[in-house]
């Protein structure tokens, strides 16, 4: 049997393995800047920031670090939409050696508590609407300073000087403390740091980027720099027809999501392309900025695509400037594809990837042969098997098992979590606990998920995490949390309650109680109360049961 079938199915322009330069991820930004220095690097709300100011802000912001003691190997987090102080606080970071830790600024304060905890992040590069929920987490962690900045940073005149004063107004920006920092002062006080630190990249890490496994705790994805580069450059020959200096990426997928930071900004970055940066998914302000800055890459995820082609006004906005789009996250239903496809003229393809791969293992390609509910092909350089879930034996086409992958995307661990560690990669193959097949060509499909694992709007969220909050309500009794199917997120959160004896909760409370201690996204959107939930002889719930009613 043809262990790897998908090369025979390979785009001819796609070499099966591609050349890796052992480099540090910054030195895609340096040649970007050495040979496009003034093409647009990173374009915000009318702000344009060339590759040589993009560059030099980010040595001025590792050389700010520097000076305040930050050293190679430390960790330093951003809690930061999409905007121009999250590529270069990222890309300053690096410079130094030090880790990145990516964190969703839309995570409440024991969510932030433990990223920062488990991380030992030094410092956190935040926004100043979140400054207060910062704050308030410092002293649960090892957190030493906070670098505080806004959008009106990056803003053009005049937007710049009345941004910042309506937010005062509503009473939402707080002042810095004597020991925290302006992200826009430190620019201007430090001097460039232009000796980038000494990078062995396939030993020194580069990101830290959380997610969660089997327990459900949150874990941090080891990615070095080698992980990073490889996925940028696998990515690069999958868009065979992209061209150095003349893309423009449409970036609303966040960064702090190991899809964005990859697929958006650092290809955008090895392009030297121009990164079209919103800081929310806005529909009328995306269709406008698609009509005005004719973006050529649109990576996303589903529910972006069915947004943009359910809004009522899309009609009235030429889109056909978008050229290639790659959907992750979730499944791409495949009628969302095709009337994608035919309103811009461009393409839609489905790919597959996880956080513990930099993210992308799999893609239909772009401009060739790709299977409807497919994930596509493995990419340069990545095998795949699908195996036995008793023997662990490799099935042969057809045969639904576990999806495993190699290759030099996958990381080096779980920081700080060996156990984890070994229980998923073993002999260099990573198990995704994703159930799937392989047909005679060598696309893949997946089929089910092993784990609870929920993914509504491109988030994963993990049941027990959910459960743990309803269970301090002092109502509950018993919680269950699934995952049930929505047309618009994909798959959206429900939950399965009991109730003690005597009390009683209506699904308002609970909606506000969920609201204080989780993420907006994790939050359940169903509530359904029962006697009991239906259990095993041992007394765990059967959740399939729930989910199938």
């Amino acid at each position: 049997m043809n262990s790897q079938p998908w090369l025979t199915n390979y785009p001819p322009m796609i070499p099966a393995q591609l050349d890796y330069p052992k480099i540090a991820l910054t030195e895609f930004l340096t040649q970007a800047a050495k040979q496009y220095p003034d093409h647009r690097a990173i374009q915000f709300l009318g702000k344009i920031i060339t590759y040589r100011e993009l560059l030099s802000d980010a040595q001025h912001f590792a050389g700010a670090l520097q000076q305040k003691g930050i050293q190679k190997g430390d960790r330093v987090a951003i809690m930061l939409p999409n905007c121009p102080q999250a590529v270069i606080s990222y890309y300053g970071i690096l410079m130094l050696g030090a880790v990145v830790v990516q964190v969703n600024p839309l995570y409440k304060e024991r969510e932030l508590a433990h990223q920062l905890g488990d991380s030992g992040a030094k410092f956190i590069v935040c926004l100043d609407l979140l400054y207060p929920i910062v704050k308030k987490t410092q002293v649960q962690t090892s957190l030493q300073h906070v670098i505080v900045t806004g959008i009106q940073d990056y803003l053009p005149f005049p937007k710049s000087w009345v941004f910042p004063v309506i937010q005062r107004l509503k009473g939402k920006i707080k002042k810095i403390e004597p020991d925290d920092f302006s992200f826009k002062n430190l620019l201007v006080s430090a001097s460039p740091c232009v000796s980038p630190a000494s990078i062995d990249p396939s030993e020194d890490l580069a990101l830290l980027q959380y997610t969660g496994g089997t327990t459900g705790v949150a874990k941090g994805v080891m990615l070095t720099h080698r992980n990073l580069v490889a996925n940028v450059i696998q990515c690069r020959a999958w868009f065979y027809k992209a061209e150095q200096g003349k893309e423009n990426f449409l970036a609303v997928i966040p960064f702090f999501h190991v899809y964005g930071m990859t697929v958006a900004m650092n290809l955008s970055i090895c392009f030297a392309g121009c990164l079209i940066t919103l800081p929310r998914f806005e529909i009328p302000s995306i269709l406008k900025t698609i009509q005005k800055q004719k973006p050529t890459v649109f990576p996303g995820a589903p529910t972006m695509y069915i947004a943009l082609l359910q809004h009522p006004e899309l009609s009235n906005y030429d889109i056909s400037s978008i050229e290639a789009c790659l959907s992750g996250s979730a499944a791409l239903p495949l009628e969302i594809q095709e009337k994608f496809e035919q309103v811009t003229g461009g393409r839609l393809v489905e790919g597959y990837g996880l956080t513990e791969c930099s993210p992308v293992t799999h893609a239909n390609p772009l401009w060739d042969q790709r299977k409807n509910g497919s994930i596509g092909l493995p990419w340069p350089d990545t095998d795949a098997k699908v195996v036995d879930l008793e023997s662990g034996e490799a099935l042969p086409p057809g045969g639904v098992g576990e999806l495993i992958v190699k290759g030099p995307q996958v990381m080096k661990g779980y920081w700080n979590e060996p156990d984890e560690t070994e229980a998923v990669l073993r002999d260099g193959w990573l198990y995704t606990g994703d159930l799937a097949y392989m047909d005679e060509d060598g696309f893949f499909f997946i089929v089910d998920r092993k784990k609870d694992l929920i993914i509504a709007s491109g988030f994963n969220i993990y049941p027990r995490e959910v459960e743990e909050v309803l269970f301090e309500h002092p109502a509950i009794a018993e919680a269950a949390v699934v995952g049930v199917a929505d047309d618009y997120r994909g798959e959206t959160v429900k939950a399965f309650l009991v109730l003690k004896e005597g009390e009683t909760v209506s699904e308002e409370q609970l909606d506000q109680f969920c609201r204080k201690r989780l993420a907006a996204f994790k939050v359940p959107k169903q509530y359904e109360f029962r006697a009991e939930l239906p259990k095993s002889s041992i007394g765990k719930v059967l959740k399939k049961l729930l989910i199938e009613g």
